[in-house]
Parts: C-alpha cells; structure tokens; sequence
C-alpha cells in the first residue's frame, strides 16, 4: 500500500520514472537525517542496516526506498527514446541487481522484524525484483518463471484477507504479473501464445508491465525486420517504388500493421486508443521518410536511384496525408457526438460549432495539401487523376459541413439574418456535392448519407431562423418599451440581490451557491445614479435693454505733443 501511493503520487501514473526516481532520493535523504544515520561527514563512511541496526519501521523504509531507486533508475534507462545502447545495457542490469539485492535485504529484516502479513509481502516483493532481473538478461527464464509464480502466489493469498483496498491492490498486482507469466511459459515453450495475444497483453497497464512491453517491442522488431526482407516495393496509385533501406521497411510495415489494428476494430475501438494508434502510425511513417531522404542525401548524382527515392517519399508523404484525414474525421465525429449531448456522465466539456469549423479548415487544409501532393508531376496516371477528383469533391461536401455548423454559431449568437443566409448556402454546397458523387461515378454511401442528412437540417434549421427572426423583428418595439419601463435612475431594480459590503455585520453568503455559476454579489458595478445638489444657474436677460450713461467726462485725456501742438 505504501508503495503503491507513492509511485502513482509521484509520476508512475504516467510512466515518469525520472520523477519517481528524484522522489525516493529525496525521501531517502529525509528519512537519514530525520534518524541521524548519516554516512559521516567530508570522507564517506558506510553504515550497514542490520537486524540490531533495525530499531523502528523508517530503517525498512530506507531499505525499501533504496530497492525502488534502483529499480526507477534501471526503467528510466530502458524507456529511451531509441532503446539502450550496449554500455547504457550493462548499467540498466547493474542497477537491478542492485535492486534485487536491497529487496534480498529487506525481505530478510521483515522476516525478523515484522509480522506474517510484511513478511509475506516483502517475500513477493523481492522475488519480483529477482524476476525482473532475468527477465531483462535474457536467461533462466525457468528461474524467472518461478519467482512471478511465488510472487503472484503470495499476491493471490494476501487478496483474500484484510480490507476492500488491500484486496484490489493485491487483485491488480496479480493481474500485472500475469503476461510476465505468459511470455517466460512462451520463451520455455510451454504455451501455443501467438503474437496477436502478446499485442493484446501488451496493451494492459502498470508499472510491473513496462519491462514486458520494452521485450515485447524488442520482439515485434526483430519479427518485423525478418518480414521486412521479402518486402522490395512499395505500391501506391499503380506506381510501383523499389524500397533498398531495411530501415524504411521495418518503418513502413510497422505503420501497416497498425493500420490493419485500426481498421479490423474500428467501431468497437475505444476513441482514445483510436488515436494513440494513429500517433503510432504518424511516428512510424515519420521514420520511414526521414530514413527515405537520408538516402537522397547520399545518394550522390545516381538520377535513375534519386527519381525512385523522389517517388518514394511522395508516396509515403501521400499516405501519411491520407491518416491526418481520417485522424481528423474522428476527431469531427467525437465532437459532433458532444455537440448533441447537453451534458453527460463524466462531466465532459460540451463541444462548441466553433470548434467543428475549425476541424473542418483543418480538413479542408489537409485535402488541400493531398490534391496538391498527387497533382505535382509531369507524368499522371489514370489514377492519380481520380483520386485528384475524389480530393475536390471531399472539399466540396466538407465546406458545406463546415458552412453548416458555421450557421449553427452564428444561431447561437442570436444573428437570425447570417444564419438563415448561411443554411441556405450550406445547403446549396451539400446539393452540389452530391449531384457530382453521383456524376462521377464515386461511391462513398457512409458520405452520402451523411450529406442527405445534413440537407433536411439545413432545411429545417433555414425555416426555424426565419420564424424566430420574424418573431423577434414583431416583439422587439415591445421588449424596448419593457426595458425602457423597467429603467430607473436609483438603482432599484438591483436592491433585490444581497451585496457583501451591504451587510458586513451579517454572517451569510452573499457570493451565491457554488453549484451556480453566477457573479459574486460584492458591490453594485457600476454605482446607481444619485441625486445631489447643484449651484443655481443664473441668466442676465435685462443686459439689453438697459441705457447705461456716458463716461467720456471721466475718461484721461491723451497729451499731445510740441509739433502736434504746432499743427492743430
């Protein structure tokens, strides 16, 4: 139970053994000095843990946090990006035997120091560690086998006493130990298990099946590298590409292989294992055209070898285009799922038509990019000119999707003109998309129906606008005089809502139920308007009519000079 909380507390719930790693080295460094058992200071000084050493349950604690560093650091080595290299190897095995070691070790004191229960639990927790140890060597898978079969024993008998947690603690790590089980019985040659089953095993999750899915993985690669040696071309709209890179092979029949996962269980497929599936297939293709132009590189001025490589690249460009559609489909057809259910089980956010008109620019932008793709290219096959023909028409019907669902936002933003005008386009496209389906001889019936469909909305969605804006344009002089009516200068229409700063002496809510999202009830904003005094405002309207006396006799009189005197 201890373990179990830390690991999914502290990054295993999403595979980070880095984090998990830095956490049981911290917890550690806390538990030695929290029992001053430090290792001196300056020069290093060992201290063992022993049975007399073992006064309190935090001296297992650091045993067992030492076993999980170990065992942490050894997984983070193995989830590299391109695996580890054969020195990298050499320390992933030293680190487990280092957890096997401290596992060894703790087993031994609980079987002194502790009761049955722990006792039991540190058993199966150390022939575990064991297990793992030879799992990853590659050797004595009948010693492997025995110590997953002890543990899972152990497992097994503690599920049936103690609480309902315990028990589905110990329900689950049986459950994890389970393919480890299986896979040592198929490298024996005690079980018929097929590959098809290790892929399903290998889809479970857990901590205790990390070192299965990175063997799994290793298999499956060496399986696809031998498949990969019969495989000499590569088959696209009647071109047929020479492939010389065993690289690009193993590349290429990965991604198929994940396609025929994809589409032998479409419909029952879980949405989010959909898509990890599609990642996988864009990864795998991604590989096998960055494989593809490092041979344009280095492939000098052979033209003959640089015209199969150029064609080659667009092929698998071309497919990895064909993906990104299809991937994009089944993110339209989650959201359009979430756009009909107004709120369900999981609390899911509900989908905006905002967010399907950008799924389909994004579709739009993809077909374009595909039309473009296969146009390029002085010499088209019959083919290519086809599949040119279905990419415009695809663009035709999911502009009047996209038209569609742009209406239905413009809808709810209460624009009943842009609306209407918009289902009535929207229809038109729908219209003339499948008038040219059925002129150019393409069938596509999940398509079509789905436009039909699509076609009986708009018209119903067109009518319903036109209604309610009519309605609308009918009650709006009465809605204004209401809300002219309800207008007021004071304020009083918002007295009713309790404000914080109104009552500060009363203890009660004034922010509202949690459950409602509405504002908080704080202060009036804006201020009511109030009255307040004024200076009186006073007009001289007699300043017109009245015949003031003349003033010259009080006026100075300008002096005048000698020479002006002279001349009057």
């Amino acid at each position: 139970m201890l373990l179990k909380s830390a690991q999914m507390q502290h990054g295993l719930r999403h595979g980070d053994y880095t984090r998990y790693r830095r956490y049981c080295t911290a917890r550690l460094r806390r538990l030695y000095k929290s029992l001053k058992f430090t290792h001196g200071r300056g020069k290093y000084a060992k201290r063992a843990i022993t049975q007399s050493t073992v006064s309190e349950v935090r001296y297992l604690h650091v045993v067992l946090y030492t076993a999980e560093r170990a065992w942490s650091h050894a997984m983070e080595k193995r989830q590299l990006p391109d695996g580890p290299n054969p020195r990298q190897r050499i320390y992933l095995i030293g680190r487990l035997r280092k957890a096997v070691k401290w596992a060894t070790l703790f087993a031994q004191l609980c079987a002194s120091k502790g009761d049955s229960k722990t006792s039991l639990e540190a058993e199966a927790y150390a022939s575990y560690m064991t297990g793992n140890l030879l799992f990853e060597q590659d050797q004595n898978w009948d010693t492997a086998l025995l110590n997953f079969k002890r543990a899972r024993a152990v497992y097994e008998e503690l599920g049936k006493v103690g609480d309902l947690e315990n028990q589905v603690l110990c329900r689950e790590r049986v459950e994890e130990l389970e393919p480890s089980i299986r896979y040592c019985l198929h490298k024996i040659g005690k079980s018929n298990l097929q590959a098809s089953e290790l892929l399903h095993i290998g889809e479970m999750e857990g901590p205790a099946l990390d070192l299965f899915k990175a063997k799994l993985e290793a298999v499956m690669s060496e399986a696809r590298s031998q498949q990969a040696v019969s495989m000499t071309e590569f088959h696209w709209l009647g071109h047929r590409f020479p492939i010389s890179n065993a690289k690009t092979r193993v590349s290429i029949l990965k991604a198929r292989e994940l396609e025929k996962d994809l589409q032998g269980s479409a419909d029952s497929l879980p949405v989010e294992k959909g898509l990890s599936i599609f990642d996988k297939i864009f990864a795998a293709y991604h590989e096998a055209r960055s494989s593809i132009r490092s041979d344009l590189v280095s492939a000098g001025n052979a033209e003959s070898v640089k015209d199969d490589l150029s064609g080659l690249d667009k092929a698998v460009s071309a497919v990895l285009g064909q993906r990104t559609i299809e991937r994009n489909q089944l993110l339209v057809k989650i959201a359009k799922s979430k756009l009909v259910r107004r709120h369900d089980e999981k609390n899911e956010k509900v989908t905006k038509p905002e967010e399907l008109v950008r799924l389909y620019d994004l579709l739009l932008q993809n077909i374009a990019d595909l039309s473009d793709l296969v146009s390029s290219g002085r010499d088209r096959r019959q083919e290519e000119v086809t599949f040119a023909e279905e990419c415009s028409l695809k663009s035709l019907a999911f502009r009047g999707e996209r038209c569609f669902y742009l209406a239905k936002s413009y809808s709810l933003a209460g624009k009943r003109a842009e609306a209407y005008v918009l289902y009535c386009h929207a229809r038109s496209l729908i219209e003339d998309a499948i008038q040219k389906f059925h002129t150019a001889n393409i069938s596509d019936p999940k398509l079509i129906e789905e436009l039909k469909t699509l076609i009986e909305e708009c018209r119903a969605n067109s009518c319903i606008e036109h209604a309610t804006g009519i309605i609308e344009e009918v009650k709006a002089p009465e809605n204004l005089s209401k809300k002219i009516s309800n207008m007021s200068l004071t304020g009083a229409e918002k007295k009713s809502a309790k404000y914080l700063l109104q009552s500060l002496n009363n203890y009660e809510s004034a922010v509202g139920d949690s459950n409602i999202k509405t504002a908080p009830h704080i202060e009036v904003f804006p201020p009511a308007f109030q009255v307040i005094p004024r200076n009186p405002i006073v007009l001289d309207i007699a300043f017109n009519f009245i015949d003031f006396p003349s003033l010259e006799n009080r006026m100075k009189k300008d002096r005048k000079g000698f020479i002006s005197r002279l001349w009057g």
